[in-house]
This record gives structure tokens, C-alpha cells and sequence, in this order.
């Protein structure tokens, strides 16, 4: 497994896709994937630190496991199978759940929990940037920067 951080959100065109870019912490690799509309939105509010006035669901999964005591200890976005990712969530003592990778990210972004990936989907579905190509990512983080949660509602 490999830690990631979360590039930001963005609406890919000209299919109006949102996407959530990951990249290695210790690495060159980017993964890129297709997500929902609804949970770009939320990633982008956690990105931001938009408190909504009334949680989320989002937050209120981070308000009941914080309510149970069952902290969320990592994300895992572990397999890919025929273009679709997933991902397990792991709580404190080893509990494992299935869960969509950006259902996944937005609940760590909340929580500060860590995101890690394997090693065989970043194989897989990873496009690595050299150095020279970094002016480009630049130009995403700048892009991100201007981006609201509003740009993805439908």
C-alpha cells in the first residue's frame, strides 16, 4: 500500500464528469477517478472547511463513529475490477468496511484519517508525471483553488 493525498476535485470535459485526483506521497503517480457529483461536492467542502449548517451524510457517519468510539483508522482504496475502484474502510481494531472510494475519501477528509492505495491499482490506473510535466499539475492546484462546491451541482 502506498499513502496518497487528495489533489482536489474537478469536472473533467467535455463529459461533465467530476473527478478526485489522489497522489503518492512518496512518488510521481497520479490516479484519477470518476466520481459522483454529490460526493465531488462533498470532498470539496471538506477541502474548503465548509460546514454545512446540518451535517451531511458525510459528517454524520464521522458523528457516529465519533458517538461509538470507533474511530476510523484508514482508507484503503484496495482493488479495481473492470474500470470501477473500491475501497475498505478500516476502524479501530481491525473492523473492515466496503465502501466507495469517494464516499471513502470525503469520511477521511473529515477525520484527518490517512488514504492508501495498492500498489497494483496505482499500477493499473496511475499515470505518472515527471518533474518537467509539474507545471501542468501546477495549473490543476491553481484551477482547484478557484473551484467551489457549487460548480459541481447538476
Amino acid at each position: 500500500m502506498r499513502e496518497v493525498d487528495v489533489i482536489g476535485v474537478r469536472v473533467e470535459m467535455p463529459s461533465n464528469q467530476p473527478i478526485v485526483l489522489l497522489r503518492e506521497v512518496t512518488g510521481e503517480r497520479y490516479l484519477p477517478i470518476w466520481i459522483g457529483a454529490v460526493e465531488a461536492t462533498a470532498i470539496a467542502f471538506a477541502q474548503q472547511g465548509v460546514v454545512p449548517p446540518r451535517p451531511l451524510t458525510h459528517d454524520l457517519l464521522k458523528d457516529v463513529l465519533e458517538a461509538t468510539g470507533r474511530p476510523l483508522t484508514e482508507v484503503r482504496i484496495d482493488d479495481m475490477r473492470e474500470g470501477v475502484f473500491y475501497a475498505t474502510l478500516v476502524l479501530d481494531g481491525g473492523t473492515e468496511v466496503s465502501a466507495r472510494p469517494s464516499d471513502s475519501i470525503a469520511l477521511a477528509l473529515r477525520t484527518g484519517t490517512k488514504i492508501v492505495c495498492a500498489e497494483s491499482v496505482l499500477d493499473e490506473a496511475g499515470l505518472a508525471v515527471p518533474a518537467e510535466q509539474e507545471d501542468e499539475v501546477e495549473k490543476f492546484r491553481e484551477f482547484l483553488d478557484q473551484v467551489t462546491p457549487e460548480d459541481f451541482e447538476s
